[in-house]
């Protein structure tokens, strides 16, 4: 089994939570660190930022759920002005190893 292990975020992430009486936003700038992993029914993520603005956030997806929200997300990238060739190659090439991963 391979280890663990979290990873810097190359970019940034931001992260909302409405409730009825408080709302919470955070960002996690390049320097916090984010994992993500496979478990038994979806994908844990985990953004973890550290410092005097320390905070963590985990979301687990379950697979139908992951894969309505990949389906959706790729509805409005068709609506979208074409991505830059970076974050597409990107996009690209994390998308073959999950497809790799699965068959």
């Amino acid at each position: 089994m391979k280890k663990r292990s979290s990873h810097p975020i190359p970019d940034k992430a931001e992260v909302s939570i409405d409730f009825p009486d408080k709302f919470y936003v955070g960002s996690f700038p390049s320097d916090a660190k984010f994992e993500a992993r496979a478990e038994n029914d979806g994908l844990l993520i985990k953004l973890t930022r550290v410092g005097e603005q320390r905070r963590q956030v985990e979301i687990h997806l379950h697979h139908r759920l992951l894969a309505n929200i990949l389906t959706e997300w790729a509805g409005s990238l068709a609506e979208q002005p074409p991505m830059d060739e970076d974050h597409r190659d990107t996009l690209l090439t994390a998308l073959d190893k999950a497809g790799d991963a699965l068959r």
